[in-house]
């Protein structure tokens, strides 16, 4: 799951929705594989100086039912007006 936000505080952000994501991303079986601030567009109309959000997952069924989850509806309402995101849900069956 590759996240791409554009956060307008930082701060409330990341005390309330990051911290609490966070636990269910681990107590769902969940991995982050990245969380850094600071993108630099190279094409595209969105994404300069946001922040990204990498993580693995054991299969997209997996990863969906994160996401549909009632706990993550609730905590998706933490980050609203304070982040704009674009969610991606990508199956590798390889990284090469």
């Amino acid at each position: 799951m590759i996240v791409i936000a554009s956060i307008g505080d930082r701060e409330a952000f990341l005390s309330g929705y990051g911290k609490a994501a966070g636990r269910l991303v681990e107590r769902m079986g969940g991995r982050y594989l990245l969380r850094a601030p600071g993108a630099e567009l190279l094409e595209g109309a969105f994404g300069n100086d946001a922040s990204m959000v990498i993580s693995e997952w054991p299969d997209k069924e997996a990863a969906r039912t994160f996401w549909n989850s009632p706990d993550y509806a609730a905590i998706r309402k933490l980050r609203e007006g304070i982040a704009e995101c674009q969610v991606l849900l990508i199956e590798a069956t390889s990284l090469a």
